[in-house]
């Protein structure tokens, strides 16, 4: 690890990474037997070498790199602006920030509606590229043949029912599911289907916890939920919602840090430095003998030929 004192004056070329990968790697395998033992596990969404290295110090086993990166990140209103090739690329960044950690990649909008040959394809990039353990898809029984033929391929696929993102455009903006008998039924029918297509894991975002008891029980691979009660096996949430990042966040993620706060306050304490011309930490240093030849060469003007 780079100790905190580190001199200024040695290599720029430091390697700001550390222990990342430390400790029982974690594997779809590692969750299913956990699911089986009731033992409960952690998802936190990720978008970055350096943070994925401090979740997995906190031993968070799932880090989701989530199409919400087109919000937290790039500051667009809704997730379906997250691009094909910047999801790969974040992929693998949280990938090497936490190399033993399970890396679930987020399909975003139309990689996978589209063409079958295009969505297999392109959740293959996620695996290869991407270096992600698994992808996710905002899905309900329609998809059961693309998730067949993704199993089919040896792509674990996360199957992403109840409350879908990508469809917000569709019902006005965010909204939660099940909240009627015949929605419930609908979403517990999703899980099975994609249960028996061959998914590795369900998710099931903002439904009552009535519903998701229902797939629980019904379930026989582990599930996630986002906002939808404490029975699933994981839970998960952005991670900025819970570090005090977001101006608002779902009130299924509170905050339980600041942050936010804290970097404000790094931030205003760094500027009055500068303001005031002071430089906080240690600056670089040239020998007195090196000094006195730099003076000496200015003198006879060989700095000229020094420059060339």
């Amino acid at each position: 690890m780079e100790p905190n004192n580190a001199p200024l004056n040695e290599s720029l070329a430091t390697n700001r990474t550390s222990d990342a990968g430390a400790g029982e790697a974690i594997t779809l395998r590692t969750l299913a037997r956990m699911s089986r033992e009731h033992k409960r596990f952690t998802c936190l969404t990720c978008y970055d070498a350096t943070t994925a290295r401090w979740l997995d110090r906190a031993g968070v086993e799932v880090l989701l790199v989530g199409d919400t990166a087109a919000e937290v990140i790039l500051g667009h209103t809704a997730t379906i602006h997250a691009p094909l090739d910047f999801m790969v690329e974040i992929t693998a960044a949280v990938k090497r920030g936490a190399p033993r950690r399970v890396v679930m990649a987020d399909m975003p909008f139309l990689s996978y509606q589209c063409e079958q040959g295009d969505a297999i394809r392109n959740a293959g990039r996620f695996l290869t590229q991407g270096m992600a353990d698994c992808v996710k898809l905002e899905v309900d029984r329609s998809f059961a043949a693309l998730v067949e033929q993704m199993a089919r391929a040896g792509i674990p696929v996360v199957a992403h029912v109840g409350s879908r993102p990508q469809q917000a455009k569709m019902k006005g903006g965010y909204f939660s599911a099940g909240r009627t008998a015949e929605d419930a039924v609908r979403i517990v029918a999703d899980a099975s289907a994609m249960e028996a297509a061959g998914a590795s894991m369900l998710l099931v975002e903002a439904c009552p916890p009535e519903v998701t008891q229902l797939i629980v029980e019904r379930a026989t691979i582990p599930v996630i939920g986002c906002g939808a009660g404490a029975s699933c096996h994981g839970q998960v949430v952005v991670l900025q919602d819970i570090l005090g990042l977001s101006d608002w966040q779902p009130a299924f993620a509170q905050p339980l840090a600041a942050v936010g706060q804290a970097i404000q306050a790094g931030a205003t304490a760094f500027a009055e430095l500068v303001r005031a011309g002071k430089l906080p930490g240690k600056t670089y240093r040239m020998d007195q003998a090196e000094q006195e030849k730099l003076r000496a060469m200015l003198r006879s003007g060989s700095d000229s030929h020094a420059a060339h």
